[in-house]
């Protein structure tokens, strides 16, 4: 709660940002689209709400999902310690080859830092998970966060065939029968 995971969001999906956003309630949606070389990602974004009594609602928008960003705010080590439960909720419950981010966000209020990067840094390390310092307000690594993702999630697609496929089918009542495949 607090984190400002709807700002990251925002910035991401919208390019806006706001001083001060209301707190989510159950969750929100969001669309965008990122062009790569490999591959084109669409993002469907679930913005699940922070506070203590929605945390039930939480499995019905992870599970199945393909990658999860757990945010904490630099300035607080009770959203780091709140995060680190999330991720150990994520890892038992969710699916296992979910692309994992944990970003820091609020880097840009450095003079307030309670949680060092090192100590973000270090936690992902030993969780197998990918970090970065982010800001919604200045917008650091906002982009970079959700491009990174989407690289990784294009390299888990297995790559299809281009073009068709053309076979024989079996002759039927003197009829050739043609089958495509893709």
């Amino acid at each position: 709660m607090g984190t400002g995971k709807t700002s990251l969001v925002l910035r991401f999906a919208k390019g806006q940002f706001y001083d001060y956003q209301e707190s989510t309630i159950g969750a929100a949606f969001f669309t965008r689209v990122v062009s790569l070389n490999e591959a084109t990602i669409k993002f469907d974004i679930w913005d699940t709400a922070g506070q203590e009594r929605y945390h039930s609602l939480a499995p019905m928008y992870y599970r199945g999902a393909a990658a999860a960003v757990v945010v904490y705010d630099v300035t607080s080590t009770d959203s780091f310690v709140r995060a680190k439960k999330w991720i150990q909720e994520l890892q038992r419950q969710g699916n296992p080859n979910l692309v994992m981010f944990l970003a820091a966000n609020k880097a840009d209020l450095e003079e307030k830092r309670k949680v060092g990067a090192e100590e973000g840094e270090q936690y992902a390390k030993e969780n197998g998970l990918f970090f970065l310092e982010t800001s919604a307000k200045t917008a650091q690594n906002v982009n970079e966060l959700f491009y990174e993702i989407a690289k990784r999630l294009a390299k888990s697609i297995p790559s299809r065939p281009t073009g068709m496929k053309l076979d024989r089918g079996s002759r039927e009542s003197g009829r050739r029968l043609f089958c495509c495949t893709v």
